[in-house]
């Protein structure tokens, strides 16, 4: 993918809920993560509580999920900002917009799970580090 036709200071416009193709978001997670291997997304739609999508033009620049437990709990999954336009705001955005979104949708409590680098961002988001336990599967 190359680079956006959008001047750089236009800002991402965030949709809620966006019907998003596999190849797009593909794309996306390609660009921010090398590791990524193409995947059907049908199966993370049906178990999502929320997303939020980020445009640039027709561009897909960023993405959050929001998994729920069907009761007060939310889980953050898979923020994603595409390299191009990183540490201008956007992730924080997407994450924050997705809170909202879920807030609405009768969550109470909202989880992520990070990498230890990732602390100060979370930290913007309005997240606040507990302790927790994980389970390697």
């Amino acid at each position: 993918m190359g680079p956006s036709t959008e001047p750089p200071s236009a800002d991402p416009e965030l949709l809620v809920c966006p019907g998003l193709a596999d190849p797009e978001l593909n794309a996306l997670f390609a660009d921010a993560w090398p590791e990524h291997h193409p995947t059907t997304f049908a199966p993370l739609w049906a178990r999502s509580l929320v997303w939020v999508a980020a445009y640039r033009g027709d561009r897909l620049v960023g993405f959050v999920n929001v998994a729920g437990d069907g009761g007060a709990h939310a889980f953050v999954l898979d923020t994603t900002v595409h390299p191009s336009v990183r540490r201008r705001g956007l992730g924080v955005a997407l994450v924050r917009r997705a809170a909202e979104e879920a807030r609405a949708r009768g969550a109470h409590w909202l989880h992520v799970d990070f990498e230890p680098h990732l602390e100060p961002f979370y930290a913007r988001c309005g997240f606040r580090p507990t302790s927790a336990g994980l389970l390697r599967l």
